[in-house]
């Protein structure tokens, strides 16, 4: 697939305008919401094009195939990471990544379960490293989705705050079942706000916590995730097409 820097600006600011809408419609400001650019199984040129297009964040499910394609991105634009590029891991993650996705990713999605947490936890602690992660929340309850499940959510986060003092909990992550309608992906996304401002009173002040991120919505669902308040939005067809 040809990556042609200019139909990527296009469509990123078809994108920017259709989040400007949507923030419009729910009384938010459209610099409040941060659009992942999800390179997964995309080339290093997809990352190039869409870094000349504005975007700096850039979303991978593989560790192994994040290590590969970012190493060389940085060789070729140097001063990315100067220049405000963060890398998310969005996709399941095995402990036995952990250690490599720590020193990778600046916020890392789907931390779904106290064992995953500790693991990381150790590995930034030998780091000496702050990481940023949010927990992955089942919303949709699908046997086929990883996620801690709603009503397990306040006790992993506790676990966290309490037990692992590298990390820091940035907010909280879903995704929606694939619908026909967007409409129907608006309960789901509205559960995850709803759990993210109940646990914002249950564990504001803790140490290790901000809790704010709410990552959900991706491009057949992400205008209906802004107006139910996604500060991040992983978006990857929309941007560079099918795979």
């Amino acid at each position: 697939m040809y990556y042609a820097e200019q139909a990527i600006a296009e469509r990123a600011q078809e994108i920017r305008g259709r989040i400007a809408a949507a923030c419009e419609r729910s009384g938010r400001r459209p610099e409040h919401v941060r659009i992942v650019a999800v390179t997964k199984t995309h080339p290093v040129e997809a990352v190039v094009a869409a870094w000349h297009a504005g975007l700096r964040d850039f979303g991978e499910n593989r560790v192994q195939e994040a290590e590969k394609k970012f190493s060389l991105f940085q060789s070729l634009i140097p001063n990315a990471r100067a220049e405000g590029c963060l890398l998310h891991l969005i996709g399941h993650l095995q402990t036995n990544k952990a250690k490599l996705a720590v020193a990778l990713f600046d916020l890392i999605h789907s931390v779904d379960s106290a064992k995953l947490a500790d693991e990381l936890e150790k590995y930034a602690s030998r780091m000496d490293k702050r990481q940023a992660i949010l927990i992955q929340v089942n919303t949709s309850r699908e046997s086929t989705k990883s996620g801690v499940e709603l009503e397990n959510a306040e006790r992993l986060v506790e676990h966290v705050v309490k037990r692992c003092p590298h990390l820091m909990v940035a907010g909280y992550m879903t995704m929606a079942p694939i619908v026909c309608d967007p409409e129907q992906a608006r309960p789901y996304f509205a559960q995850l706000r709803m759990l993210r401002d109940r646990l914002e009173q249950s564990f504001a002040g803790a140490p290790h916590y901000e809790g704010r991120e709410l990552s959900m919505g991706m491009t057949g669902d992400f205008e209906v995730a802004v107006e139910e308040g996604a500060t991040i939005v992983r978006i990857g067809t929309a941007l560079f097409g099918s795979r």
